[in-house]
C-alpha cells in the first residue's frame, strides 16, 4: 500500500423510503460527513455509491453500499481488494440497539450482535478485526419505551425528532474522532468518542 487509506462505511439500505430511518443511522452519517468536507456521495462503482477526498495526509473513501443491508459486505469487500485496506483502517457506522440513542461507541473487532450487516461483513472480509462506530438507537421495550413496536419494524421507522437531533450532535465528535484515527492512531480516538454519553 503505497499510502495511508481509510474506508468509512456507514451501513443502511439504499433508496428513499429508508432515508431518514433508524437501520441508516450509518448513511445518514455518511452524508453529513461528506457535507462538512464538501464533497458529495455519488461515484457508483461495486454496488456502492462512494466519495474520495484527502484530510489529514490521508486517502478518505466514504461509502455507502447500495447491496442492502444483510449483503453490504459484497460491496466492502470489493473496495478493500481493490486499495488494499488494511482491518485497521476499516472504520464501519452503524446502528446499535443495545445503546442509548444518543450514545456513541468506537471499537475494534467484536461478534456481530445480532447486526446482519456487521455479520455481512465479517464473511465477506474474512474478518471481524475492523474498526465499528455503534450509533445508539436504543431497544424498544427497555425502560417502557416504544414497548408496543417489534425490533424488526423499529429499527426501519424513523427517528423521532429528539433522536435525529441526538444524532445529528454528535456527528460534531464523530468528525473528530475520524481526524483523530487518522492522525494519531485508534487509542486517541476511542479515548475522544467513547467518552460521550447521552
Amino acid at each position: 500500500m503505497s499510502e495511508d487509506i481509510f474506508l468509512v462505511v456507514g451501513l443502511g439500505n439504499p433508496g428513499s423510503e429508508y432515508a431518514a430511518t433508524r437501520h441508516n443511522a450509518g448513511f445518514m452519517v455518511i452524508d453529513e460527513l461528506a457535507r462538512r468536507f464538501g464533497v458529495a456521495v455519488e461515484q457508483e462503482k461495486w454496488q456502492a455509491h462512494f466519495a474520495q477526498l484527502f484530510l489529514w495526509g490521508a486517502r478518505i473513501c466514504l461509502l455507502k453500499p447500495d447491496t442492502f443491508m444483510n449483503l453490504s459486505g459484497k460491496s466492502v469487500a470489493k473496495y478493500v481488494d481493490f486499495y488494499k485496506v488494511e482491518p485497521g483502517q476499516i472504520l464501519v457506522v452503524h446502528d446499535d440497539l443495545d445503546m442509548a440513542p444518543g450514545r456513541v461507541k468506537l471499537v475494534a473487532g467484536g461478534g456481530a450482535g445480532g447486526h446482519n450487516g456487521i455479520r455481512s461483513l465479517v464473511q465477506y472480509l474474512g474478518t471481524k478485526n475492523f474498526l465499528r462506530l455503534k450509533l445508539g438507537i436504543g431497544r424498544p421495550g427497555k425502560l417502557n419505551v416504544y414497548s408496543e413496536i417489534p425490533v424488526e419494524k423499529y429499527v426501519l421507522a424513523p427517528f423521532s425528532p429528539d433522536e435525529k437531533i441526538l444524532l445529528e450532535q454528535r456527528v460534531d465528535v464523530i468528525e473528530k474522532g475520524l481526524e483523530y484515527l487518522v492522525r494519531d492512531g485508534v487509542a486517541k480516538a476511542m479515548n475522544l468518542i467513547n467518552t460521550i454519553k447521552p
